[in-house]
């Protein structure tokens, strides 16, 4: 355990390499341990079985989560011929025939239906919740709960390696929006095929804007404690999609009084605000040339 926490470094994010069989709210605790934190949060769950990049908010910076990009990328090892409950190695398997028949061919033209906007039913084990219930706890209870289709966005699909044998295996780079489902994707590409898919394994390489090579395990993490080191991103380095305006005093310290602010500027939409010198001031929403306080994250006394 760290002795003394420098609670100067416990506001802003850590971007943390999730290890396999961890969950997210296990890394979040164990984060609230080590930093001595209460407010502590993370963007974007990871499954058990996925390792990578589980973006984690310090301090103030978790009201600052719902800000961050959307946009998320994973490397994941799809196997044919199985189905399972879970729709990856983790549950109980459906189906399981051998397809030694596959082509390749036949693989890559399939995935190319899975590019662009799409149309995905998530898995019933995930944490999306229907009428106030969770999911994965209606079906642990063993309730049948028609889940709802929602549209997500696949941006790009790249093919690493494909493994021929009676249940073949292709990775894939695949990049996307917020709410979309690997597991899904390899269920999906199993029944296009006719064979079942389920998900082998998967690694989140980037999510809300921090890469898995900058990324931190929880062992290097309470390392760095040790040493003096870690130094988390700041807030609004976390925020760098948005547009930003900077304020002159009078108006900043009114703006941290939650009072709207006329200003000409030539962006719109959420930006983030500053002050005469550059300090973080939060989140604000250009309307018309008026700036409305969002989220004020460092007031002005």
């Amino acid at each position: 355990m760290v002795e003394k926490i420098d609670l100067t470094l416990s506001q802003g994010f850590l971007n943390l390499n999730k290890p396999f069989g961890w969950t997210s709210h296990d890394c979040v605790a164990r984060v609230r341990k080590l930093l001595r934190l209460k407010r502590v949060g993370h963007a974007g769950t990871l499954d058990p079985a996925a390792t990578g990049v589980l973006p984690i908010a310090l301090g103030k910076a978790t009201r600052l989560l719902q800000y961050l990009p959307g946009e998320k990328a994973y490397k994941a090892t799809i196997r044919l011929g199985v189905r399972t409950t879970t729709d990856d190695l983790q549950g109980e398997i459906i189906t399981s025939c051998p397809c030694t028949a596959l082509s390749f061919a036949d693989v890559k033209t399939a995935l190319l239906q899975f590019q662009g906007k799409i149309e995905q039913i998530p898995p019933i084990y995930s944490a999306i919740q229907v009428e106030g219930k969770r999911l994965y706890d209606l079906a642990r209870q063993g309730e049948t709960v028609e889940v709802p289709s929602r549209i997500v966005e696949v941006f790009q699909i790249e093919i690493l390696d494909w493994r021929e044998g009676d249940f073949p295996e292709l990775d894939v780079a695949i990049a996307c929006g917020a709410g979309t489902y690997i597991r899904a994707i390899a269920r999906d590409l199993g029944t296009v095929l006719s064979t079942g898919g389920t998900l082998a394994a998967l690694t989140r390489t980037q999510s809300s804007g921090f890469d898995l090579a900058d990324s931190l395990t929880l062992n290097e993490l309470e390392a760095q404690l040790q040493a003096g080191t870690f130094q988390p991103t700041s807030p609004d380095a976390a925020l760098q999609h948005l547009s930003s305006v900077n304020l002159p005093a009078t108006s900043a310290q009114k703006w941290c009084q939650g009072q709207k602010i006329n200003i000409t500027v030539d962006v719109s939409g959420t930006v983030r605000v500053y002050d005469e010198q550059t300090r973080f001031l939060g989140i604000g929403q250009l309307q018309d040339e008026v700036l409305i306080p969002q989220m004020v994250f460092e007031p002005i006394s």
